[in-house]
């Protein structure tokens, strides 16, 4: 009997986990002594291997914030219905497992560059290595044999501390992402209270600020970088190390010098990125953010120009009517703080009728994303097909018909229409712009054109318009931007153009 009892004791003592406890001890050794080792992030130092393989960290982090959500369903149903389902040692393995690559990936990401050093930062990094090393805990706690009671309530303050640790990790790496009131931006104000935000204010409150005694940088150029420019120039994430949220670091400028030139708006860096070409790899915004309009860089234009000082209100700096109109033209409702303006009553009166909103709606089943209005308060659309690229063709482009008088922006690039689609926008009398780049459209497209006298930017790269196309163009009143790169115009032509028209900027490239 006794010799029985020996043998049962040897073998409980072989079968505890003592692989699975000093491998997940080492890992977790490993994982806090990570950053201490690695030091301060330096982009100009990490290697594109580095970079490539952190961008791989959104995409893994899904699967142990899935794996540990189901555990977590799973205990409470044990605790809370007579289903009592068990979540096996292999689920914790593979959660602890793929919450450590998570982490793994995500401190890549880190190492190549591009977020600024700052608490949302590292709170985040942190904690998802603690949470990676809670999940290693966790499963070692699964792993080993203890008496029952013990065992079940251990391993279920792991289970749910883990999941609560995970849950803050997260919201650090969204807040990161998308801003730090991504997800309390559209809840209600008893819920903003508890959480300690402000609460959010109706627009329809706010009494009207006569435009004269606005602030210029605060009340009508800060709402456009928000807009535009924030999300990827913010506290932990700052692109080339460029800050746009706040006055002061906007003007401190990034890597590459200075943003602001105050009273130079040509030399100024953020301009100067905003007007490249669109397949510039430099252009402001990034391809995948929606480009900056014409009228909200003319305002930041001003302002620059006007010396860009802080404090100024609109009345103390030079304002011409066609900043005005630029300034009626913003969406004011982007950024509740900067309080209504007062609207010409023109603009007042451009509200879209019943009969477009209808059509607008419509034509948004097809169009999905494509189709807008240019702000709240008008009845101008604008339209991009970019996202369509071949399957948008003359056939399709023919379902706009009915709304394309009230065009005043089209981006056609990439898609496949022809010289028949472009005749189409003889009805668009308020286009002011289109991109019409590496399309099929020949010569004949530019007759339509011409007899759109408000616009003010042309894009035909890569397409095989000629020098009696584009000599056309000249009898166009408000041009201001004509982009030629990679067509069949003559260097002739471009001399011709320019001296024709020397307040146009003629970009060909060279």
């Amino acid at each position: 009997m006794t010799n029985e009892t020996n043998q049962e004791t040897c073998c409980s003592k072989c079968r505890r986990p003592w692989c699975i406890t000093i491998f997940g001890l080492l890992i977790i050794s490993f994982l806090i002594a990570m950053p201490f080792i690695a030091g301060t992030p330096d982009a100009e130092k990490s290697s594109d291997t580095i970079r490539f393989l952190g961008r791989f960290h959104p995409v893994i982090l899904h699967l142990p914030i899935g794996i540990f959500s189901l555990i977590i369903i799973q205990e409470l149903m044990s605790m809370f219905s007579r289903y009592k389902p068990q979540p096996g040692l292999i689920a914790i393995f593979i959660g602890a497992a793929s919450a450590v690559v998570a982490v793994l990936f995500g401190f890549m990401l880190y190492m190549g560059g591009g977020y600024e050093m700052s608490k949302l930062l590292g709170d985040h990094l942190w904690g998802g290595i603690i949470f990676a090393c809670a999940a290693v805990l966790t499963l070692i706690v699964k792993a080993w044999p203890l008496p029952e009671k013990v065992s079940q309530k251990l391993y279920r303050a792991m289970i749910f501390g883990s999941v609560g640790i995970m849950t803050y990790a997260s919201h650090g790496g969204a807040s990161i992402t998308h801003g730090e009131d991504y997800l309390v931006e559209y809840a209600p104000n008893p819920i903003r209270k508890v959480l300690g935000h402000e609460p959010k204010v109706d627009p329809a409150d706010i009494p009207v600020k006569p435009l004269e005694e606005q602030i210029a940088y605060e009340d009508i150029v800060q709402p456009i970088l928000n807009k535009r420019c924030v999300e990827c120039h913010k506290e932990g994430k700052s692109k080339g190390k460029f800050r746009m949220d706040s006055y002061e670091l906007l003007l401190k400028g990034g890597k590459e010098g200075d943003a602001v030139v105050p009273g130079d708006a040509v030399k100024s860096n953020i301009i100067y990125r905003c007007e490249l070409p669109e397949d510039d790899d430099e252009h402001m915004p990034p391809e995948s953010k929606t480009d900056i309009e014409d009228h909200e860089l003319a305002v930041i234009k001003w302002w620059i120009s006007a010396g860009a000082d802080p404090a100024k209100t609109v009345a103390q700096l030079e304002i011409t009517d066609e900043i005005r109109g630029a300034i009626a033209k913003l969406d004011r409702s982007i950024d509740p703080k900067a309080g209504k303006s007062e609207v010409p009553t023109q603009a007042k009166q451009d509200l879209p009728s019943a009969e477009l909103l209808k059509s607008v709606a419509a034509l948004s089943k097809e169009f999905p994303g494509g189709l807008t209005f240019e702000s709240q308060a008008s009845s101008k659309l604008t339209f991009t097909g970019v996202s369509l690229r071949s399957n948008l063709n003359d056939a399709v482009f023919a379902k706009l018909k009915s709304v394309i008088p009230s065009m005043v922006s089209m981006d056609l690039s990439s898609t496949a229409i022809t010289d028949s689609s472009v005749k189409l926008l003889a009805s668009a009398k308020d286009l002011r712009m289109i991109r019409l780049s590496e399309t099929k459209i020949s010569d004949a497209a530019l007759d339509t054109l011409v007899g759109l006298k408000n616009l003010e930017s042309i894009n035909l790269y890569g397409t095989r318009v000629s020098d009696a196309g584009v000599e056309k163009l000249k009898s166009l009143p408000h041009l201001k931007h004509l982009y030629l790169w990679q067509t069949d115009v003559s260097a002739g032509m471009i001399e011709k153009l320019k001296a024709a028209l020397p307040g146009v900027e003629i970009v060909t490239g060279i």
